[in-house]
This record gives structure tokens, sequence and C-alpha cells, in this order.
């Protein structure tokens, strides 16, 4: 979704949960069968590319406890361990995925790059300056981690991508686009700005993210994956920015407020409409919806199968999710911490929690949460339906 303050991430045959978790925690990579991945979005995607824009030594995501659950140490993700992405990447036999602006020269690329940055929008600062909201500031956006990645591919690709080996590297790696767009939301939601000039943002939101996927085709892109949004009616910020005392505006499910699901619903709806027809206009490309919303609200309804015992409360902050205490963030100020974060859905209050990542990871990969399943372009990858997750980590040079 977004970074602190702008706020709020697929593989095969359905399994239950529990052998899907048991998976997940076991066994060890598999042999790659892709050779790059590459990534776009914001802080649910960011494996480290915000420390490098916004150079700031007092960032808490800087700092543990940051980091502290899987890699022991903070990497620059929006969270206690790993993001959705990293589990992408386990499961193709892929390293993580660096962060682009972590690399210099070619070989570091040789697995692929991550364009997201936490913060990151899917439109300019300009367009919301010219609706009145300034709150924005010089956000990185899609348009700017585009121009990342066509610098990464001159120094790939120095002679074009004509060259042997350089239209190979686009038509046989897969490209995640997303999430994109939370932060376009989050910030004028969060600062009261009308919803009903907010939900005006969604279709023009879902044309840059088109515009950006026909971008990656016309480079050559065969395989794209496009996440929806989370269910940011569930978000602990959200839930206490919009304490209501009427019973009608939380879903009896979850707890979650329901207005602000409907509205993820409606871009997500939005999205799924506009890949239908990008695959209409482009059928020699594979383009794969990720429903965020669908594999986290799994982990909403039924949290104990996963192992989360408190899915609306952050482990790390001001406390209470519905009480947030002034200059008391995750990280800075007298901010608390859970024993253990395993146990709770929500990390920072903004962002997902890696046990909540790993529950989303488990519907799409393991799940249905795929559309279509990655196991449609997953013939040279026949190992998948047996893949795990390792706990290995090793980590990357200057990373």
């Amino acid at each position: 979704m977004a970074s602190s303050p702008s706020g709020l991430l697929h593989l095969l045959f359905p399994m239950v949960v529990a052998a899907a978790a048991a998976l997940l925690a076991g066994a060890a990579p598999a042999s790659a069968c892709y050779t790059r991945l590459f990534s776009f979005g914001d802080s649910l995607a960011d494996t480290g590319n915000h420390r490098f824009v916004y150079a700031n030594d007092s960032d808490p995501v800087l700092r543990l406890p940051y980091g502290e659950t899987f890699f022991h140490r903070a990497t620059g993700r929006f969270t206690n361990g790993r993001v959705v992405l990293d589990f992408i990447a386990e499961a193709l036999g892929l390293p993580f995925v660096r962060p682009y602006l972590s690399g210099r020269r070619a070989e570091d690329f040789a697995s692929g790059a991550n364009f997201a940055v936490g913060g990151a929008t899917a439109l300019a600062p300009d367009f919301f300056r010219d609706r009145g909201f300034d709150g924005m500031g010089d956000v990185v956006h899609l348009d700017m981690e585009m121009r990342w990645f066509r610098d990464m591919l001159g120094l790939l690709c120095p002679g074009g991508l004509a060259v042997p080996g350089c239209s190979d590297m686009m038509d046989q790696s897969p490209f995640v686009v997303g999430e994109i767009g939370g932060n376009d939301y989050n910030l004028p939601l969060l600062a009261r700005m009308p919803f009903d000039n907010v939900i005006t943002y969604a279709p023009i939101v879902i044309a840059k993210i088109s515009s950006t996927i026909t971008e990656l085709i016309g480079l050559g892109a065969k395989t794209l994956v496009v996440p929806g949004n989370l269910p940011i009616g569930c978000i602990p910020n959200y839930l206490f920015a919009f304490q209501s005392d009427s019973k009608e505006d939380y879903e009896p499910e979850t707890g979650c407020i329901g207005w602000l699901n409907e509205f993820a619903r409606y871009h997500n709806k939005l999205l799924i409409e506009e890949l239908e027809k990008l695959r209409k206009l482009h059928p020699g490309v594979t383009i794969i919806y990720a429903d965020y919303y669908g594999a986290a609200m799994e982990v909403f309804i039924s949290p104990e199968q996963y192992g989360i015992e408190y899915p609306l409360v952050a482990c790390c902050g001001g406390g209470d999710p519905y009480v947030v205490t002034p200059n008391v963030t995750c990280g800075r100020g007298e901010y608390k911490l859970c024993n253990n974060p395993g146990k709770y859905g929500s990390w920072d209050g903004m962002h997902p929690s890696e046990a909540m990542y790993k529950g989303i990871a488990i519907g799409l990969l393991r799940g249905s949460y795929m559309q279509p399943t990655f196991a449609t372009i997953a013939n040279s990858c026949p190992h998948l339906s047996e893949l795990g997750f390792s706990h290995g980590y090793k980590p990357l040079r200057d990373s």
C-alpha cells in the first residue's frame, strides 16, 4: 500500500490452508525456471528503494524492529519480514529481488530488479495539486519507475532490445505491476478529503496502470502479474481515523469498515475490466490478475487458520489500534512492540505483517486468487506443484 505517512500486496492448485502453510514453512526453493523477475509498485512491494530516494537516517524503516522477524535487520521493507514479492521470487527459485537503486552494474540485475518505492503513487503529484491537494509532496510515481526501468534496459542492453538475449530477457521474465494506486487514495482520505472526490480518481488510476502495462508489452513483456488493492477497511490506521458508533459501518464477519472495503472492490472491479480489455488487445501476452483483496479476506475471515490471533491490530506502534498516540509510530517515540509478530495481521498500523503477507501468498501461490492461475504459464516449472518456501536467508551484497 503505502509508506508512512502515505499509508497502505500466485501459483497453483487449490490446497487446504494447513498443508500450504506446512509447505511455506519448510521446503527449500527449487531451481529457477525464470532468469529474472521485475517489479513495480509501492511499499507493499518495496524491498529497499525508499532509503535511496528519501535519504533520512532517522527513518524508522531503516532500523529495527523493521525486518526483525526474518532478516533480523532492517532492509527497507515496510514490515517485520518478507513481502508477497519475496514469496513469488522464492516460488520461482530466484533470489529476493534487488531494489533497483541499490545496483550499479549490469551484473547487479542478473536476477531482475525491483522499482517499487514506499509511498509511490500511480499518478504524478501534479494530478493532485491540480485538484487542490498538495499533501503528496514530490512522491515517486509509475512514470518515474518506468523511467528507471528504461535506464536499466540501457545498462543491460546498450545495443537495444534487438540485441540477442535482450528480447529473450523481456519475453521470458515475469513482470509484477503493483500493488499500485493505494497511495493515490490513502493520503487524500486520511487528510479528510471528501470521499466523493477521491472515488473519482479510481478510473484515472486504472488508466495509468493500463498505460504502464501497455508500455511494458510494447517493450516485449509477455507475462504480467497485476495485483489489486487490499481490503483497506481492515487497516488499523483507517479503523482509527474513521471510527463510527454505527454497527452498519462495519462488516459483521471481520469488523472491517464496510464502505472502505467497498471502495477497494470498486478499484479492483475497474482493474479487472481493464485487464480483460488488454488481454483482447494483446492475445499473445499472459496478463494475470492477482486478487490481493480476496486472498487477504480469507485471512481476516479465518485468521486462526493462519496462526493469527489479532488480525486488526498492529504489532508495532502506539498501542491499541483505535488509539493513536501523538508523535508515536513504529520505531519512533515511546512505541510499543508485541512479543510475537506472527500473531498480528498488521505490522505498523498501515502495512501488513509478514504473517499476513504469508497468508496472502498462500492464497495467491497455492489457491485460486490468481486469474488465470500462474500454472497456465508455468510449463517450464513442473516442480511448482510441490514447491514450498524456505526460511534460509543469505544477504545480497550491497542490498
